[in-house]
């Protein structure tokens, strides 16, 4: 119960590693305010007890503080921001479309900055608070396909868009984690390798072959990393990226 009497956000808590850090939070007995494009209720019904399930769109930044403000309503605090929502994209440098990385931005990096600064006042005033930003390996290595070897790896996994969000969302974190720490709140970020979910089943199956443990991570095995930064045994821990690729990136 390493998060008993602690109350979470999570957005983009209806999908694979989002679900899995809600159901971990709750099995350590955090309160929990559950935000998704299209609600979370499976996921809220599958967890039980006083949940509460939004409807928030990240790239609306009305919304966003909406999301906070029904959760003060509901809870009286937050102590934990999870920031999980997210889109994949597919598209090399030549071709990808103004359009693609306009969305891509909206929501996996706007939509992270948002949901922060909709938190901060609350958690600056109560002198406490964790927020873990989701980013990724493609942050850091430029992109898991090889065009030098077969050029039609970056045609069908190209991520230019998507990795540069999360670079975005990893230079977020530091500078968060600089300006909140004197404020008693913690900035962390976990960056997963490629995670079994719907966002990666169309994944060319080359892309396995660049895991050194050989297969795609779990989200529970995120959720654990994360549930981690979000407890007090983090407390001294903030401006971490930590990687939870399977080896495929080392520093």
């Amino acid at each position: 119960m390493r998060l008993a009497g602690r109350v979470a956000l999570i957005t983009g808590a209806a999908g694979g590693i989002g679900s899995a850090i809600a159901r971990r939070f709750a099995a350590e007995g955090a309160q929990l305010s559950l935000a998704g494009r299209n609600g979370c209720a499976a996921v809220a019904q599958s967890i039980g007890g006083d949940v509460l399930d939004q409807i928030v769109d990240v790239t609306d930044t009305e919304a966003l503080r909406r999301m906070a403000d029904r959760t003060l309503d509901r809870f009286g605090k937050i102590d934990i921001l999870v920031t999980v929502a997210g889109v994949v994209s597919v598209g090399n440098a030549e071709t990808l479309a103004e359009a693609e990385w306009d969305r891509v931005m909206g929501i996996n990096l706007k939509g992270v900055f948002f949901s922060c600064q909709a938190v901060i006042p609350a958690m600056r005033k109560a002198g406490y608070g964790r927020i873990v930003n989701i980013g990724s390996l493609l942050a850091k290595n430029g992109g898991n396909p090889r065009p030098w070897l077969n050029r039609a790896d970056q045609d069908k996994a190209g991520n230019v868009a998507y990795g540069s969000a999360k670079a975005g969302v990893h230079a977020l974190t530091l500078y968060l984690a600089k300006e909140l720490a004197a404020d008693g709140i913690t900035v962390n970020c976990v960056a997963p390798g490629p995670i079994a979910s719907a966002m990666t089943v169309n994944l060319p199956e080359s892309i396995k072959t660049l895991l050194p443990v050989g297969r795609l991570g779990r989200g529970d095995e995120v959720a654990d990393a994360v549930t981690y930064l979000a407890g007090e045994q983090a407390s001294f821990t903030t401006g971490e990226i930590l990687d939870v690729n399977g080896g495929a990136w080392i520093d």
